[in-house]
């Protein structure tokens, strides 16, 4: 079969095959084998990054995914961040990270720190307070 750049989904697959049968050989990247399957590897890497685009998730949604894959509870996330009050508002979207806070996630929990300086998918709610109305002087 001749390499050419994959444009199908069908093509993707034959691709896929040949080259799982070619890593069963484990060729010598200085053989014809070895330079086909590093050529395949490269086309079917640019295919896959172009049709199967995967979107990150959003800070608050990494940090709940770190939680469930950890066995984490609320309570962790609070000594991270500051307190239970604050872990609490931060995962129901009350209160944005800071930078220390981001820091901190990123450092104990390994969460990319790219990911947590992102904007969360809903928008903070910040109650307005209630105070005196100002008047004219």
């Amino acid at each position: 079969m001749e390499l050419r750049i994959i444009k199908t989904r069908d093509q993707h697959r034959r691709y896929l095959e040949e080259a799982r049968r070619l890593v069963a050989r484990d060729p010598d990247p200085a053989t014809p084998e070895g330079a086909r399957l590093e050529l395949m590897a490269k086309l079917i890497d640019d295919y896959e990054k172009e049709h199967f685009k995967f979107r990150k998730p959003d800070p608050i949604e990494a940090i709940l995914f770190r939680m469930e894959e950890q066995g984490l509870r609320q309570a962790d996330i609070a000594a991270i961040v500051g307190g239970k009050n604050r872990a609490s508002e931060i995962l129901s979207r009350k209160r944005p990270l800071t930078v220390a806070m981001i820091r901190a996630l990123h450092e104990k929990l390994g969460i990319p720190s790219e990911l947590l300086i992102r904007e969360p998918a809903a928008e903070y709610r910040v109650a307005k307070r209630a105070g005196k109305k100002r008047t004219k002087a």
